[in-house]
């Protein structure tokens, strides 16, 4: 699309606040890119935001990845491990959505926001095995559960174009049983391997506005710092953060699934 000086300044406002709610709370800035992308900044192509939203995710995910890896909290060989089997469930669902009509993929995305706002409230605390590591001795029981589970994200978080962040996050918990902080380090090398191969099978198929995504991308990396040391500031208080961000995921999903069915219906 033509970026004119009205495109410019909501794109930016778009990724400016994606990367913002990414780098706060450790995920979820990616399931609201696709909204803003096709409700405010004018998207006309799901498919399109879809992949032009993976491509942004991927790139801010990997910013927040190395002021995480600083701090010593990525279990290495458990994100490796889980990656690819995701990286391969999100290569099949991205080329499952490409034939899905765009205004279905939009209800079903809805659909998915509401679960996982849903979940969100329920999100795992932070106790855990933070010695846990991935070794020849854990990993007959490790890996089967890295493969399985990483691979069912993969395929939602290609699907739907999201980073997956608030799938991964219980998904690595649940499979290794390291702690809520491990776990939100670790998922940053999920969400990188899962957006790359995302906005990879979208660019393939012409799913990929190229100027946007520039400037998507950007403005998500300037909202991802800003994100960072802000949630640094409001340590102790994410509970209520992550709540208070659930509530919105499940009013635009709401939001999603109304209009997709009115344009559906009419």
């Amino acid at each position: 699309m033509e970026l004119t000086p009205l495109i410019i300044a909501l794109g930016s406002l778009s990724g400016i606040l994606t990367g913002l709610v990414l780098g706060m709370v450790g995920g979820g800035g990616s399931i609201l890119a696709v909204p803003l992308l096709v409700y405010v900044v004018g998207v006309s192509e799901p498919q399109i935001a879809v992949g032009t939203s993976a491509l942004a995710v991927a790139v801010s995910a990997t910013l927040n990845f190395f002021l995480r890896a600083k701090a010593g909290l990525v279990k290495w060989r458990c994100g490796v491990v889980f990656s690819l089997a995701g990286m391969v469930g999100a290569y099949s669902g991205a080329r499952l959505a490409a034939h899905v009509e765009g205004q279905k993929l939009l209800g079903l995305f809805g659909v998915m926001m509401l679960v996982i706002g849903l979940a969100m409230f329920r999100r795992p605390n932070a106790l855990g095995k933070p010695d846990i590591k991935l070794t020849l001795s854990s990993a007959r029981y490790l890996v089967p559960w890295l493969i399985a589970i990483g691979f069912f994200v993969g395929l939602l978080s290609g699907f739907f174009g999201i980073g997956g962040g608030f799938l991964i996050v219980p998904g690595l918990m649940f499979a290794t049983g390291m702690p809520l902080a491990f776990a939100v380090a670790t998922s940053f090398v999920a969400i990188m391997a899962f957006g790359a191969t995302t906005s990879f099978t979208y660019a393939t198929t012409g799913h990929v506005d190229w100027a946007l995504t520039g400037l998507f991308i950007a403005n998500a990396l300037l909202g991802g710092v800003g994100g960072h040391f802000l949630g640094i500031k409001m340590i102790h208080k994410q509970a209520l953060l992550s709540r208070l961000f659930a509530s919105l995921v499940i009013t635009v999903g709401l939001y999603v699934i109304v209009r997709a069915a009115l344009v559906l219906a009419g």
